[in-house]
């Protein structure tokens, strides 16, 4: 059962046309993006697509959710930190699903504090949230 919200704090807005093979535009005009299949899908590959879409909201997410948690714990997020995220997409018995694996770089931390972190923002995360027992999410520390 998913777990409401107890207050709405922000709603993002975007209309999409086209699908994969058209555009898509906050309404405040702050990101609008040609949409394209990649070339592994068999399309020109000369536009974003929805899962390189993915790949940025979540990583970014996720190191939002690192920096609140840290903040929390009082320790500091290395300026340079980093999540290289990828995101796979292919058949699954009903249609198609996909996968995230996510890397993420907190150089100079003390490994056992970056695993707690990690952990804790894992838990915390409204992506990691919303894609908790539906997809699978790899998170890796380099």
């Amino acid at each position: 059962m998913p777990t409401p919200l107890d207050k709405v704090v922000y709603t993002a807005r975007a209309r999409t046309t086209g699908g994969r093979e058209g555009s898509s535009r906050t309404d405040d005009g702050l990101l609008e993006v040609k949409l394209t299949p990649p070339k592994a899908m068999g399309g020109a590959g000369t536009g974003t697509n929805p899962e390189q879409l993915f790949a940025s909201g979540y990583s970014a997410c996720f190191m939002g959710a690192m920096k609140h948690v840290a903040g929390m714990k009082k320790i500091a997020v290395p300026a340079d930190a980093a999540i290289d995220a990828e995101v796979d997409i292919g058949p699954i018995p009903q249609g198609f699903g996909i996968a995230v694996r996510m890397t993420i770089h907190l150089p100079g931390m003390d490994r056992a504090v970056v695993e707690d972190l990690v952990h804790t923002a894992h838990q915390v995360c409204p992506y990691s949230n919303a894609t908790r027992g539906n997809i699978p999410v790899t998170l890796t520390i380099a």
